[in-house]
């Protein structure tokens, strides 16, 4: 069955209130081959639930690991043979139609953004934790680009890079849906920016306020006598050796990302490797796991409001092409947010 067609098999018993959904009932690679539209029932709440009805929602290269459900050791979390998490949107923003009865400090009516199980839906269960009030300055599309990226660029670049005022800031993949996140709150912090990224997404690189480009296809960030107080590894796979040799003797080396092909561990070995050597040489090298929480939500609002930061999308889809929204990340095209686009 084509993955953008309405499947009817899986028509809820009658009475039940419906909606559309994409679901997958198992893992695979190729989006357009696992996920499809369906019209399944309407999810129900828990008292320490809201239920949000979903404006959009965002694809990020989470959305692609829980679908394909690679490295395998996501697995020991998603499930091992077939996906627990039938639903892999994750980035929210909509307006909650429903509360929990021990929900406090959000009303029905209220536009949010962040994080949700199953955003691909017209209606997702959310924790108020990890919800905060839409910037009033983004639409529902711009707002549901926020949540994964802007979390993790804001975590990397000011609590694992303790990015100061004067210092200098590599950013590998500053094109991407983190990386142009991370390059505005670089910035921000008044850092001095070089993003690395190919040719064609060398002049956005510039437009988010990059203070230099690095064209990767052509100059190596690390071959020259520049070196940099922190760097933020976003979409690399440069060996670790050659990243060190890019930083100051002091410096502070963030893992964010970096894919490979390995179905067991897809970069996580690098990343482990980088937290082990660390305690052993002077330069400060590791890796973190984003904390979804409404707190940083709140601070990147805030940075928003204050014109300091702007999401970046690429394209949006409508829900029924959500396959080809995952399509576009996975293939390395997208230009910052690629968003999905339901109410």
């Amino acid at each position: 069955m084509n993955a953008a067609a309405l499947d009817r098999s899986m028509e809820p018993t009658a009475g039940v209130e419906t909606m559309k959904a994409i679901v997958q009932d198992a893992y695979g690679t190729a989006p357009e081959e696992v996920l499809r539209l369906a019209e399944i029932a309407r999810p129900t709440i828990e008292d320490g639930d809201v239920l949000v009805r979903v404006a959009a929602a965002s694809v990020d290269r989470g959305t692609w690991h829980l679908m394909a459900g690679q490295p395998y050791l996501i697995r020991l979390v998603s499930g091992l043979r077939r996906p627990k998490i039938t639903n892999p949107g994750h980035c929210v923003a909509g307006t909650i139609v429903a509360i929990g009865k021990d929900v406090t400090g959000l009303a029905v009516g209220d536009e949010v953004f962040g994080i949700a199980d199953g955003s691909f839906a017209e209606y997702a269960v959310a924790r108020p934790g990890k919800l905060a009030p839409k910037p009033a300055s983004l639409s529902f599309e711009k707002a549901a680009a926020v949540p994964v990226s802007a979390l993790t660029a804001l975590q990397a670049v000011r609590d694992r890079g303790q990015v100061q005022p004067g210092q200098k800031v590599l950013i590998i993949g500053a094109s991407g849906g983190v990386g142009t996140f991370a390059v505005q709150i670089a910035k921000a912090f008044g850092a001095e920016v070089t993003g690395v990224s190919s040719p064609a997404k060398a002049e956005l690189v510039r437009s988010l306020g990059a203070d230099h480009v690095v064209d990767y296809t052509r100059e190596d960030f690390a071959g020259g006598e520049r070196r940099y107080d922190v760097i933020l590894d976003i979409g690399g796979n440069s060996k670790l050796s050659h990243l060190r040799r890019a930083l100051t003797p002091r410096g502070r080396l963030v893992i964010v990302g970096g894919e490979t092909d390995g179905r067991w561990f897809g970069g996580i070995d690098r990343q482990l490797r980088a937290t082990l050597l660390s305690p052993l040489v002077r330069q400060k090298l590791g890796t973190f796991v984003a904390s979804e929480n409404a707190a940083d939500l709140v601070t990147f609002r805030d940075l928003v409001d204050a014109g300091k930061v702007a999401p970046v999308i690429d394209r949006t889809y409508p829900l029924d092409e959500a396959a080809a929204a995952v399509r576009h990340v996975q293939d390395g095209h997208a230009r910052g947010k690629v968003v999905v686009t339901v109410g």
